[in-house]
């Protein structure tokens, strides 16, 4: 198992902008496919983004694509999620998950690490 841990959630203002940031082991996470989703309360949990070893990248075009930036350095064994011109409905945990090495994946299934999640709450 690969662990993860993501980090920089918290309270901003709608139209702020946020990065949120996963870590994991040097070694095996670097050559992993990396998505981001998220989990708003009494919803299910939703794609947002995933980046590839190579930097090949794609994004749940309802609400991310244009907005959201998926990015990865891969000697920091980092991966992060830069969120711009926040909405009250990007309200949510925000988790990373990995999974084995190929194209950007919306399923769930696909992944089989996951992190704790960080929380992002965006007020008008």
């Amino acid at each position: 198992q690969v662990q993860l841990v993501e980090s920089g959630g918290g309270l901003v203002q709608s139209g702020d902008s946020l990065r949120l940031t996963c870590k994991g082991p040097p070694r095996a996470f670097m050559w992993y496919t990396t998505g981001w989703f998220r989990q708003a309360p009494g919803k299910e949990r939703e794609f947002v983004g995933a980046i590839s070893r190579s930097g090949t990248t794609a994004y749940n075009a309802d609400f991310a694509k244009g907005r959201f930036a998926i990015s990865r350095d891969n000697a920091k064994h980092t991966v992060y999620l830069q969120m711009n011109n926040l909405k009250v409905e990007d309200t949510a945990v925000y988790y990373c998950a990995a999974a084995q090495p190929g194209a950007p994946s919306a399923v769930p299934g696909s992944y089989t690490n996951w992190g704790q999640g960080t929380q992002v709450t965006v007020s008008s």
